[in-house]
């Protein structure tokens, strides 16, 4: 530690910290801009100019590090004329637009110019006028006048995002943030550039011109989009979410927010809003009373559960559906005598099932991932299924940390990659083997040669590991396998084995039992089996299924289809009662992230129309079918009841023993690798209409091998035809010979690709 003064205060730092770090530290505020704590020092806006004993002249407490015995003064004659000469240098070119600025209220140089800034200008010059940008669909850049240059969009690309999209380009009055090449921003990050911008520059797309920032009522909230569990702060006005920004928290999302979270809520009021309960009579819908569209609802369970009996009903929900919810919809369905109920929609082998030792999770804490010095990551699209994950190991590796990658697509994840694996989906678990021998090798100071070994290698030589499997390793048709056998890796490396959990109460879910009993069918088992009545929660088949085409065919072949949703979607095809639900910003509610973190939050609006909390609807439903234990008053009464005497903490448990061997088959065509669009995910963000015009919501193509073009006579950017079960599409073929031979890479999740079948199959290509 060092001893500095500043102000006459003593303080005590850090060696190698700053001025400015030491007196944020000492609760000492300094004028700044182009500092931000989370990227590296630029140094260029000169507005923390400070006074240090027997310098010559003032220096920027941003890149000074402390010395014992410094002596620094911030409020000295010196540092504050400093300090306004540089304010009026900025204020020269600056627009003085702040009435119609979207900044204005949280505009940092209009707080630092009342302090420091001058009552009139002595420049009568003509002003600069820099020309406005198209950057894309989320951040406006129409404004770049008031730019006053100080590189944070450009840093945090280039080190938090990992690609440098922005650049400052010319010299002097001339220079300027530029694109390249006149491109978009088409980072999954790239929003936080708004929250970095300290003037008006760069604004939210969406948000600009609807209000002011003194208008909006602020809330806490919790994702729904992912499973960090990324605090939000919901702005609201009018009942309506208008903006939605971070709330920083070191140990999840640090001050960062991906887009998905940050500009989802424009899917949240879009025309195909359910507002009002209806039933379909003779063939047409009509809107009813609740009591009507309840009792509707009941009378048809009651009737197949005491006709068919209880185990023809199955339950299918979304873990984007909060904890109360899950638990109201497990404990409805066990109460009329039926253990068919499940979340894990897109998953394909439950071999595991009663072979888990607890609910699958994270297996350390977000922060660990930070920390680690080698990672290996199975089965995971990485930056588009955990963006903020992605950036803290891309942060790690930034450090010397070794990531290695085991997978059957070679995406680029914007950071130094050790060794990688790049396979065909049915020589995951073959690859996952081999690296397990060679570390047994290792250990025992053998050596071997080929990528397995590599990897190997690289993990025995760390202190601190992290093994982690991603969404596509626990979709896989051998999960149980993949999941033994990265456990064993990580035993073997002295490391920590996890799972990047798939949504937002993926834990929680698994926590309340929201899961099939010894007699219940898994998701895959109600649709393969279709049963006589469905209730879904928060579920839309024909997008969130391991198998879409399975799910319609089960869905309209069932007596009776109750669906809760916010939206009407296709279930205006096979339902018989719609039930509106209110969303993740009208409802209170939990969710438990992948950390197993209980997270629970409030709504920010009253619900849409007629629109009513789930948990509230399935409570009545309860009531009407006479089953005990539904007469919860609050949402906070339903999750104290469902984590009674559970130990969320002895609940995860990613241990899992006694896996058989099986063989995944891709005989007669193209291996299917299908991966989910970061904005296909969930019913919000499919329904968001600027995350749908950026380039990640652009419609799938086929991507395989060159030389598998070749074989089928197709060129790049050619119409193919691709068939999967009873199903084909038509889409643009693309060359990618970073995946590997064999395989085709078709995304799921999709409308456009929604009449193929299973997300893990054969598939064929042909030309159209």
């Amino acid at each position: 530690m060092i001893n500095i003064e500043i102000d006459g205060k003593q303080i005590q730092t850090e060696n190698g910290s700053t001025v400015i770090e030491a007196a944020h530290q000492a609760g000492i505020t300094i004028p700044h801009f182009c500092y931000h704590k989370k990227l590296s020092i630029a140094a260029n806006c000169r507005m923390c100019l400070v006074q240090v004993e027997k310098a010559p002249k003032p220096l920027p407490a941003c890149a000074t590090p402390v010395t014992e015995g410094m002596k620094v003064f911030t409020r000295s004659e010196q540092a504050v004329k400093a300090q306004k000469g540089v304010m009026e240098f900025l204020l020269i070119n600056h627009p003085l637009d702040c009435p119609i600025c979207d900044q204005g209220g949280e505009c940092m140089l209009q707080d630092m110019s009342v302090g420091y800034g001058g009552g009139h200008s002595r420049y009568h010059e003509e002003k600069r006028m820099v020309l406005a940008k198209d950057i894309g669909p989320l951040v406006s850049a129409e404004e770049m006048s008031r730019c006053i240059n100080c590189t944070r969009c450009v840093r945090f690309g280039v080190e938090i995002a990992g690609q440098m999209e922005l650049g400052q380009a010319f010299r002097s009055e001339h220079a300027e943030i530029v694109s390249f090449v006149s491109g978009t921003v088409d980072s999954e990050l790239s929003g936080n550039m708004i929250d970095l911008c300290p003037v008006g520059a760069l604004t939210s797309k969406p948000f600009r011109y609807k209000a002011r920032s003194w208008e909006l009522s602020r809330r806490r909230s919790v994702s729904a989009h992912d499973s960090l569990g990324s605090g939000l702060a919901v702005q609201t006005k009018n009942n309506q979410v208008l903006r939605v920004l971070p709330i920083e928290n070191e140990d999840i999302n640090e001050c960062w927010l991906s887009d998905k979270d940050r500009f989802a809520y424009e899917g949240l009021n879009t025309t195909d809003r359910l507002t009002k309960p209806m039933i379909k009579q003779d063939g047409k819908w009509q809107e009813v009373e609740w009591q009507v569209a309840l009792e509707y609802a009941a009378n048809g369970l009651r009737h197949i559960a005491n006709g068919a009996g209880a185990e023809q009903i199955g339950a299918l929900a979304t873990a984007n559906s909060t904890l109360e919810e899950l638990y109201l919809l497990q404990k409805l369905m066990r109460g009329i005598g039926s253990d068919n109920v499940d979340f894990r929609l897109r998953q394909s082998d439950f071999s595991g099932d009663g072979k888990q030792q607890g609910a699958p999770w994270l297996g350390m804490s977000v922060a660990d991932i930070s920390r680690a010095d080698r990672l290996l990551v199975v089965g995971s699209f990485l930056r588009k299924d955990h963006p903020l994950m992605a950036a803290r190991i891309r942060r790690a590796v930034r450090k010397g940390a070794q990531v290695n990658i085991i997978h059957s697509a070679d995406d680029d994840l914007l950071m130094n990659v050790a060794h990688k694996a790049i396979v065909a989906p049915d020589a995951l678990v073959e690859t996952l083997t081999q690296v397990s021998k060679a570390l047994a090798a290792e250990k025992q100071g053998q050596s071997a040669s080929g990528d397995a070994a590599a990897i190997a290698k690289s993990l025995a030589s760390g202190e601190r590991v992290a093994v982690l499997l991603g969404n596509f390793a626990q979709q896989h048709p051998q999960a149980a396998q993949l999941q033994a056998l990265a456990q064993q890796i990580a035993a073997l490396s002295n490391g920590k084995f996890g799972f990047l959990v798939e949504a937002a109460n993926s834990v929680g879910a698994h926590l309340v039992h929201a899961t099939p009993g010894s007699k219940g069918l898994n998701a895959a088992a109600m649709l393969a089996k279709p049963r006589k009545a469905y209730v879904l929660l928060n579920v839309e088949p024909e997008l969130d299924s391991a198998d879409p085409q399975q799910a319609v065919a089960a869905m309209q072949a069932a007596d009776l289809v109750v669906v809760l949703s916010a939206y009407k979607h296709h279930a205006t095809e096979y339902a018989d009662v719609l039930l509106p639900i209110a969303q993740y910003t009208e409802t209170s509610g939990t969710f438990v992230s992948a950390e197993g973190r209980v997270q629970s939050f409030k709504g920010a609006v009253k619900p849409l129309g007629e629109a009513r909390p789930a948990w509230k609807v399935l409570r009545v439903l309860g009531n009407l079918l006479k089953v005990d234990g539904f007469d919860q008053d609050t949402s906070e009464a339903v999750r104290d009841e469902a984590l009674k005497g559970v130990d969320v903490a002895a609940g995860l448990n990613n241990a899992i023993g006694g896996v058989e061997a099986k063989a995944l088959s891709a005989a007669g065509g193209l291996q299917r690798v299908a991966d989910v669009p970061i904005y296909s995910t969930d019913a919000v963000v499919r329904r968001s209409a600027p995350l749908q015009a950026t380039a990640d919501a652009a419609i799938p193509q086929v991507r395989m091998h060159g030389d598998e073009l070749k074989k089928l006579g197709v060129q790049s950017g050619d119409v193919v035809k691709v068939s999967q079960g009873q199903g084909s599409v038509k889409l643009f073929a693309v060359a990618d010979d970073k995946l590997p031979k064999g395989v085709a890479r078709v995304a799921a999740g999709h409308t456009a690709t929604v009449a193929l079948g299973a997300m893990f199959g054969t598939i064929t290509v042909e030309r159209a």
